[in-house]
């Protein structure tokens, strides 16, 4: 297709760029109108947006973007259903503290939406809850090297994994 999204967009799996994928695989192809779906927070403008969705649309090019935005969508799913499960798993380890007595601490770095792999769920919590620690106060700790260490050494370092 020859469009140049990446290079106006920095998360062509964000809002902006799935908005624009999206279009363009329901057959949108004026620029102008695919860039009329940028989010308000895109610090590039329309007119840059719609300046890299000029492009030769052909017909199997969008049908390979069909296929991937479906594999995209079913690889979503399955990533949900095992965040569902990663939930599930560790809401059925004991409390080591009440979570009404001890409150966690605000995050150091609070965000909206999970970065990178991590699952959409308060991961960070769910820890706190079984280990009694907020690990990821500790400068260079993120919540899924936290809970790797956990799940390697276990709630105990004290006792070995079998």
């Amino acid at each position: 297709m020859n469009v140049q999204l990446h290079k106006v967009v920095s998360d062509i799996t964000g809002i902006t760029g799935m908005a624009i994928i999206r279009a363009i695989a329901a057959g949108e192809r004026d620029p102008q109108i695919l860039a009329a779906k940028k989010h308000y927070r895109t610090k590039r403008s329309q007119a840059e947006i719609a300046a890299a969705l000029n492009g030769d649309y052909r017909s199997e090019h969008v049908f390979v973007l069909q296929q991937e935005l479906h594999l995209y969508d079913v690889y979503q799913t399955q990533i949900a259903a095992c965040d569902r499960q990663i939930q599930e798993c560790l809401a059925q380890f004991s409390d080591k503290v009440n979570l009404n007595e001890s409150l966690l601490p605000q995050p150091k770095h609070p965000r909206n939406k999970p970065q990178g792999n991590e699952p959409a769920f308060d991961l960070r919590t769910h820890l706190y809850r079984i280990s009694g620690v907020d690990f990821t106060a500790i400068d260079g700790l993120g919540i899924l090297t936290v809970q790797t260490i956990i799940s390697e050494v276990g709630l105990d370092p004290r006792t070995p994994i079998q």
